[in-house]
């Protein structure tokens, strides 16, 4: 049985501050991982491929740049 992941935790992009903000982008990017590779022991497996892949670190960085800059529009950039 496939394991309903929630995509966005609380179903809400809201944050008090650009930190929680930083950190939910942080989260939903590896939820995104989680569920591209649903299977722990592969995930595990893949991790020293790309811990050491300067390539795949940045496309790392990259996802959690557009996860931030999405919750950050929809918190009217702290305004």
């Amino acid at each position: 049985m496939t394991e309903l992941v929630q995509l966005v935790p609380n179903n809400s992009l809201l944050t008090k501050t650009p930190e929680e903000g930083r950190q939910l982008a942080v989260k939903m990017a590896r939820l995104i991982i989680k569920v591209t590779q649903p299977d722990a022991a592969i995930r595990e497996k893949m991790r020293p491929t790309y811990a050491e892949d300067p390539a795949m670190l940045i496309a790392i960085g990259q996802t959690i740049a557009t996860e931030f800059a999405t919750i950050a529009a929809a918190n009217n950039y702290w305004k």
